[in-house]
């Protein structure tokens, strides 16, 4: 793929604000690391060798009949090493904690505080809060990024549409956009979230739906503009295509806005979700979620661990999504030419 000169330039000017960034190849690599937690943050063993064999239960169900069990359920490591002891190898995740289970054999009621065990303590339910928090951190910014691409293909196709085909149908379908806009979001979500259930998919479908429209009119807008200069106006007397030059003429010259605003529908992508969350209404229960995390620190007012932990990962998230976006915002700029030379 080849980047045209201005395209180079402007991600030259975004390099020399060191504070995006610094923050974008933060943001970036703890990402990518948190794809790895479904075996790095897990109670499986990533390796385990046993009887001469060598076993991969991160990767592969065993029952406890493959270890001597009775049941063909999935074996418990942490209890099987108790049983077996030095007959058995086990090479465990850098966090042996698994999001989802409850840690019961411990003295007391959860949530239990901060420990050796417990880096950043329990839940009230007894389950390891950094698990739940570096499994929320990848949900969370998967969904967002999910959504933002939705939207941001939606908005870009149909204030495209309207911007270029402009008279009777840019008024047909901005009158349509004011209607659905003004439908109660949260009312949808509970809607159909109580007939279909809260699944991540559906969830993304239904914010998506409406994602889509702030994106819209900056992209009706940029089409109006564009689609009346003499470049545009040249190609239609060639006889070029309405694909072509929809597709190849103004939406390349009308991307700005796209770029511009993409870092920050992220950020709001990651607060929607964390607060559909918090009130109930985001995913289903058991999944990690920060704004679940959330809802239980209020509700544990005595165990701070667990809200403080939460806040502190979404300020420096949303934190450094912001940065990301002022660089973006300030790299498009075409003022900025020498904000940092």
């Amino acid at each position: 793929m080849k980047f045209s000169q201005e395209s180079k330039n402007k991600w030259k000017h975004f390099k020399k604000n060191k504070r995006a960034y610094y923050s974008f190849i933060i943001l970036l690599s703890a990402y990518l690391l948190s794809l790895t937690s479904p075996w790095m943050v897990n109670d499986k063993p990533l390796l385990m060798f046993y009887q001469g064999s060598l076993y991969f239960p991160s990767l592969i169900h065993y029952s406890e009949t493959e270890f001597g069990g009775s049941y063909n359920t999935e074996a418990d490591y942490k209890q099987l090493k108790e049983k077996l002891g030095d007959s058995v190898w086990m090479w465990m995740p850098p966090i042996a904690h698994n999001p989802l289970k409850a840690n019961l054999s411990l003295d007391g009621t959860p949530p239990f505080p901060p420990s050796l065990t417990h880096w950043l303590g329990t839940d009230s339910n007894g389950r390891d809060v950094l698990s739940r928090l570096i499994h929320g951190f990848r949900i969370s910014l998967s969904f967002s990024l999910l959504l933002t691409l939705i939207g941001t293909f939606l908005g870009i196709l149909i204030g495209g549409i309207q911007g270029y085909l402009g008279r009777f149908w840019d008024i047909f379908f901005q009158r349509g956009i004011e209607v659905w806009s003004s439908l109660p979001f949260l009312y949808v979500v509970i809607l159909i979230g109580s007939i279909y259930g809260r699944s991540f998919i559906l969830l993304i479908l239904i914010m998506a739906a409406f994602n889509w429209i702030s994106l819209s009119y900056y992209m009706r807008a940029e089409f109006l503009k564009l689609r009346k200069l003499p470049y545009v106006e040249s190609a239609k007397v060639l006889g070029l295509s309405h694909r072509h030059l929809f597709f190849k003429e103004i939406l390349p010259n009308a991307l700005t806005p796209v770029v511009t605003l993409f870092p920050f529908t992220l950020i709001g992508g990651i607060g929607s979700l964390t607060s559909l969350d918090f009130l109930g209404f985001g995913l289903q229960a058991p999944t990690p979620s920060w704004g679940e995390l959330l809802s239980q620190g209020l509700s544990h007012l005595y165990a701070p661990w667990i809200s403080i932990s939460t806040v502190l990962a979404l300020f420096f998230t949303l934190l450094l999504a912001t940065f990301i976006g002022e660089g973006v915002r300030d790299a498009m700029d075409p003022k900025s030419g020498d904000r940092y030379e």
